[in-house]
């Protein structure tokens, strides 16, 4: 080989050993604090400095500070400033997703220690859909707050496909729902039994009547729940398994988005609907609303305790889960 190819090899070399040198020197010398990953997981998650700064109580610049200090540890940007707005550049999804798991077995570290030290206290977030979360939850909480007077309940209502999200993506560390859900990350358990029944004004034609038939339901102006109600699925469940067409024959004039709402269509006159019994009690006991059945539809449900298989349960979570499991039978009849 010519001297001069010698020379171009030699210092292409030593250019390669160079950068693995810089790589190997990079990757040696990254090291991180768990303060710095929660404040870096603030800034994400919240998409800005000063709202992290709020949430972790300390001044703007100190969290810049500490950004900055962190991206250095770790030889690469980890953020990108977009004028008023935050984004995680690739290196800090990556970093994103351990901090969130580091962060999380840090606050069940402390929560076991506290709990092999026979002190229970903490926060567990539960998510209900809106029978349960109105209805039933409610109740249950105080009952188990009254055991674990330190443990603090934060309980998020919605539809059963909103609280499933919440449960998948970590925001909700259980989940109760109104219809059986297949997702395999899922931890599905039974809870309570539910009776769905029609609801009428108490004036209404049908109101000395105890039972009406499919077909005369389909002729009546029908008031629905939004998609994602765990009662729509139920409702169109039923109907389908037991109906030719299933839900088309319903004449619906309107998807309302809770059963307050639908029950206050009902009450104005504006249609009728199937509910849950237990969002009927004040109504019926009333006399403003009439429940019946529907022939040949026989309409129970069950409610289902729903968690993320891939987390790791704190202890508060296992407490206030096997709390639910073990009063389960206490609500398992409608009014």
């Amino acid at each position: 080989m010519p001297t001069s190819e010698r020379d171009e090899a030699d210092i292409s070399t030593e250019r390669s050993n160079a950068m693995k040198r810089s790589v190997s020197e990079r990757v040696t010398d990254i090291d991180f604090d768990l303060r710095q990953l929660e404040i870096f997981k603030k800034v994400v998650e919240l998409e800005s400095f000063s709202k992290a700064a709020d949430a972790v109580h300390l001044a703007q610049a100190s969290v810049s500070e500490r950004i900055a200090t962190l991206e250095s540890q770790v030889g690469a940007r980890l953020l990108d400033r977009l004028g008023r707005q935050v984004t995680p550049t690739k290196a800090g999804e990556v970093l994103y997703k351990h901090a969130v798991l580091l962060l999380e077995m840090k606050e069940n570290a402390c929560l076991e220690m506290q709990e092999f030290l026979g002190v229970r206290k903490g926060a567990v977030r539960i998510g209900g859909s809106t029978i349960p979360g109105e209805y039933i939850l409610p109740g249950v909480i105080g009952r188990f707050h009254a055991q674990h007077p330190l443990v603090t309940v934060d309980l998020t209502i919605g539809d059963t496909g909103d609280i499933e999200s919440q449960v998948l993506a970590g925001e909700l560390e259980l989940g109760v729902v109104g219809s059986k859900l297949t997702n395999r990350n899922l931890f599905l358990r039974e809870l309570w039994n539910d009776q769905l029944v029609l609801a009428i004004p108490s004036g209404h034609r049908w109101s000395k009547r105890r039972e009406i038939s499919a077909n005369e339901l389909f002729e009546e102006p029908f008031i629905m729940r939004e998609e994602g109600s765990g009662t729509l699925r139920v409702i169109e469940h039923f109907l389908q398994r037991s109906q030719p067409k299933g839900a088309d024959p319903l004449k619906v004039v309107a998807h309302l988005g809770s059963s307050t709402a639908v029950k206050q269509g009902i009450l104005s006159g504006f249609g009728v609907s199937i509910l849950s019994s237990r969002a009927l009690i004040t109504e019926l006991k009333m006399g403003v609303l009439k429940a019946l059945k529907v022939k040949g539809l026989p309409m129970s449900r069950t409610f289902y305790l729903i968690r993320d298989k891939r987390r790791i349960a704190s202890p508060i979570c296992q407490a206030l889960s096997q709390f639910l499991l073990s009063t389960a039978s206490d609500a398992s009849e409608g009014p």
